[in-house]
This record gives C-alpha cells, structure tokens and sequence, in this order.
C-alpha cells in the first residue's frame, strides 16, 4: 500500500478524574492522553503523525481504518470514538527538515580561532557537508 497524504483513524478517549487517556484500537501502541479534551485531542493528533511516520519509513503495512459502526463494539463503555485526522505531507517535511544535534570534536586552537572570529559552527559544517557530498539546493 502506497503512502497517502491523509490518514484518518478512529481513538478510544477514555475518560477519568486525572485526564483524558487516548489510544487507537486499530494501532496498537499508538497512545496518549491530555487533561482535556482539547490537550487529548491534539495529543492524539501528534501520536498518529509519528506512528503513522514511523510505520512509512519502516516500510510496515499501514492498516485501514475500521468503520466507527464496528469501531464502537470494541470501545469500553467509559470510551468515546473520536476521529482524528493528520496531513502527511506536511509532517512527512518537518520530519525530514528537523534539526539533529550532532557532537564533534576539532583541535582547541581552532576552536578558539573561529570563536574570536564570531563563526557559526552549524553553518559551517552543513555548508562543508553539502560541499562533500554535492548537494546544491538547500534541503
């Protein structure tokens, strides 16, 4: 199954005295929860951008939603179906674009040189590693 830009799934929000605990019966694994309802709902929302994420660049089968007239029969009755829906396209760039910190090690006299001239290290290093590898357009 290809990938597709809108995934929309049905969350079990089971309601109690400390929040709103939400989870997929159609993804098992993908859970969260929030204080209210709306803490919960974008919680959700962000669980199956990063579930749904994850399972794409795993290469795993991303199974279909089940209709809410037998998504209901499974939820406890303290639960209520909630449909939450996520763009990929947008995720699947912020994932891609996300900053990653990296740690290295260069000579303290360099260091101390490119201080005193006020030089961005990250700069640097992405222009270099661009220049390497040769990559042109900015990602």
């Amino acid at each position: 199954m290809g990938k597709k830009d809108v995934y929309r799934y049905w969350a079990a929000f089971h309601y109690a005295d400390d929040g709103v605990s939400v989870r997929f019966p159609d993804l098992p694994g993908c859970l969260t929860f929030g204080n209210t309802d709306e803490e919960a709902h974008a919680a959700a929302r962000e669980a199956l951008e990063g579930f749904i994420y994850g399972l794409e660049k795993d290469g795993d089968p991303i199974p279909d939603p089940t209709p809410l007239s037998e998504t209901v029969k499974v939820l406890d009755e303290d639960e209520a179906a909630v449909e939450v829906k996520v763009y990929m396209p947008t995720v699947r760039d912020a994932m891609e674009s996300k900053a990653v910190k990296k740690t290295l090690t260069i000579p303290k006299w360099l260091n101390d040189e490119a201080e005193k001239q006020n030089i961005n290290f990250s700069q640097v290093l992405q222009e270099a590693l661009k220049r390497n590898l040769g990559i042109e357009q900015q990602q």
